[in-house]
């Protein structure tokens, strides 16, 4: 079976107060991947890249992911969490009816190098109240295989859960980490939604050679092989789809256009948080 369904390159793109970064997912060669509606990763050791940071602004409906490789990032938001993610670390933030949150730069110099990701949350899921966590590198299970280690970020590998469960939606995150070369297999998966990014080196999936900077969009029943020759780094994504209309502006992202204008209403108010 053809494991690979397509392949992407993100584009340069800027967002918050003109942090640079690649927009992988939620582009116009790559549009949503139901419930996978943006994946960005920031890569820069130029402070002007990233210094501005994200000052605060609304999310509505939906869910963040931020996971680091390098650096430090503070998050503050409406409610009173506050949190600082560093490298191996990851932030969850259920937005859902609405919170109103930042994320800084705690460094003024040196690599700042992680993703973003955004997942969309049911109907039912919505208009529930805000959540946030944070999971420092330590809390972040990790796997040693032959050549590589895997950290669990969101799902479970061999007995171990990731600290991230959308049980619902089934959703996994590994990040594979190929130190030298080595060899790994994956069997098919039962989720419909299922992506792969190389974030560092070059991965082999099957017969085909993945560069960095390349995601793919793979066959929910494909078994995969990825060889490495060398250092390499690798995220895989899985969910099974939601099924519902997306209407998105921005940070608002809901099932209909009467939504998003009660979402941008009730902000403007300053009622983005609250049900009544």
């Amino acid at each position: 079976m053809k494991a690979i369904l397509t392949r992407h390159r993100g584009m340069p793109a800027q967002d918050g107060a003109g942090v640079k970064l690649t927009r992988i997912i939620n582009q116009p060669s790559l549009r949503y991947q139901d419930p996978f509606l943006m994946l960005d990763e920031f890569r820069s050791d130029d402070p002007n890249d990233y210094i501005a940071g994200f000052p605060p602004h609304p999310h509505r409906g939906f869910v963040t992911l931020t996971y680091m490789l390098a650096g430090r990032m503070e998050h503050k938001d409406s409610v009173g969490n506050t949190g600082v993610v560093e490298s191996g670390g990851a932030q969850w933030m259920k937005a859902a009816r609405g919170i109103i949150h930042a994320e800084m730069p705690k460094q003024e110099e040196g690599l700042m190098w992680g993703f973003q990701l955004w997942l969309n949350l049911p109907a039912k899921d919505k208009m529930s109240p805000a959540e946030w966590a944070d999971y420092p590198a330590d809390k972040i299970p990790e796997v040693a295989l032959d050549g590589l280690t895997l950290r669990v970020v969101a799902g479970s590998y061999q007995g171990q859960q990731g600290p991230i469960q959308q049980k619902e939606q089934q959703f996994e995150m590994y990040d594979l980490r190929f130190s030298e070369a080595a060899a790994w297999q994956q069997g098919e998966v039962s989720q419909q939604t299922r992506l792969a990014y190389v974030y560092q080196g070059e991965v082999e999936l099957n017969d085909s050679l993945l560069q960095r900077g390349e995601l793919v969009r793979l066959a929910p029943a494909a078994e995969l092989t990825l060889r490495s020759k060398g250092e390499a780094g690798m995220l895989l994504l899985a969910a099974e789809p939601i099924g519902e209309p997306i209407a998105q502006y921005g940070p608002f992202v809901m099932n209909t256009q009467a939504e998003i204008e009660q979402a941008i209403n009730d902000y403007q108010r300053g009622r983005l948080t609250t049900t009544t």
